[in-house]
């Protein structure tokens, strides 16, 4: 729910009603069940301002009236009954503009007296009611305004003035009334607009943090579960081998070491990428397709049969977010085959060249016992293809025929 600035709330009271109502209006379910707005200082400001007019024009008639000798006097007093009635009558055109208006039509047909009444209940009906209501209602009175004129005739004006001056009048009262109720529109519509720009702003916002959270998930699994994997299998070794050659000890403590220290360095480094906002420029730099010599020499010396066959002539030049993706597939690939088929031998095929694409194929054959499972795998290839699927290329894995088990990546290179 939001709340309007306490500036707006001081200020409401000069504001029209019906704009103050649309404008601290929330919506929600109980929207639709708003009470007639209360009247601000300024509507009874504006509403006295209208009545006034309507009382001098009204006062002017009948000073013209009374001095017309063709007028009878019951006649004068009953039109200016009429005319008063029709000023008190003003006080009703917010709430009911178009039967004020339609029911000033045959009284000021009658009474001279009520024509600043039906000026008003115009200008309201252009305020407060669509066109359609306006163009009915003002092209009646603009219709009845020669025979007005003809039937009580001004001893001031010809016929002819008096027609054309009655015409603008009734005119300029309904076109500064559309006036009105145009920038009316306008300020709501700015008002829902605002309201529209805030809305997708937070949307976006909180689409942006969904998808740098994501980013940042995905980041830190590729990164981190090579090294934690490591230190797992070389942990477990020396749990269920207790009685192991001491080399074989020392061996598998160093690479425990060095796995929690670059666990450690790497968990730094996406720390510092989310204190500084920019993943491009902290920390080391991002792994490539030329650090895959790096990666595979590194799974050899944790005791695995790496096999590298890479026909990509300079993979320095294959573009960083490209060989980035490339590099993070064959890690992920790695760490599994670790965890799933550990004792295996596994191939890693790279190919590619520019205009064809780049292509990565990693596979590992059956293990000769069955692993124990590992708790949240897959998550990692679902990232992968996802992270593929960004990059515009495509990643496929599941089992061989042999009952191993590949991953097949296929990136464009333009």
């Amino acid at each position: 729910m939001t709340r309007e600035p306490p500036a707006f709330t001081a200020r409401r009271w000069w504001l029209p009603s019906a704009v103050a109502d649309e404008l601290t209006d929330v919506p929600g379910p109980d929207a639709g069940r708003r009470g007639r707005p209360r009247r601000t200082a300024r509507d009874w400001l504006v509403d006295f301002c209208c009545f006034l007019l309507a009382v001098l024009i009204g006062l002017a008639s009948a000073d013209v009236l009374s001095h017309d000798p063709h007028t009878p006097h019951a006649l004068a007093v009953a039109d200016q009954l009429l005319g008063a009635l029709s000023c008190a009558a003003v006080w009703l055109r917010r709430r009911r503009s178009l039967s004020l208006a339609v029911a000033m039509l045959p009284v000021s047909f009658v009474s001279t007296t009520a024509a600043g009444a039906e000026i008003v209940a115009l200008f309201s009906l252009a305020v407060h009611r669509p066109f359609r209501y306006v163009a009915w209602t003002g092209g009646a009175a603009l219709a009845l305004i020669p025979v007005v004129c003809r039937w009580r005739p001004d001893p001031d004006l010809t016929y002819a003035g008096a027609v054309v001056f009655s015409v603008l009048l009734t005119l300029s009262a309904i076109g500064w009334g559309m006036f009105v109720r145009s920038k009316r529109q306008l300020v709501l519509s700015l008002r829902d607009r605002a309201r529209r720009a805030e809305t997708e702003a937070r949307l976006r916002a909180e689409q942006a943090q969904r998808l740098a959270r994501e980013a940042i998930a995905r980041e830190m699994h590729d990164v981190l579960a090579h090294r934690l994997t490591l230190l797992s299998v070389h942990a477990g070794a020396l749990e269920f081998r207790p009685g192991a050659p001491q080399e074989e000890v020392a061996r598998a403590a160093g690479v425990i070491r060095e796995s929690a220290h670059e666990a450690l360095q790497d968990l730094r480094e996406i720390i510092g990428v989310l204190r500084a906002g920019d993943p491009d420029d902290a920390g080391r730099p991002q792994p490539t397709l030329a650090a895959l010599d790096a990666l595979v020499a590194e799974s050899r010396e944790a005791g695995m049969k790496v096999t590298l066959t890479s026909t990509v002539t300079d993979p320095a030049a294959v573009p960083a977010a490209l060989g980035r993706t490339a590099y993070r597939i064959a890690q992920e690939a790695l760490t599994n085959a670790r965890k799933h088929a550990p004792g295996t031998e596994v191939t890693v095929t790279v190919t590619g060249a520019p205009g064809e694409g780049l292509g990565i194929h990693v596979r590992n054959p059956a293990p000769e016992h069955e692993a124990p499972r590992v708790p949240g795998s897959g998550q990692g290839l679902i990232g992968l293809t996802e992270r593929a699927g960004l990059a515009g290329g495509t990643l496929e894995h599941g089992p061989a025929s042999d009952g191993g088990f590949e991953v097949r990546g296929r990136l464009p290179w333009g």
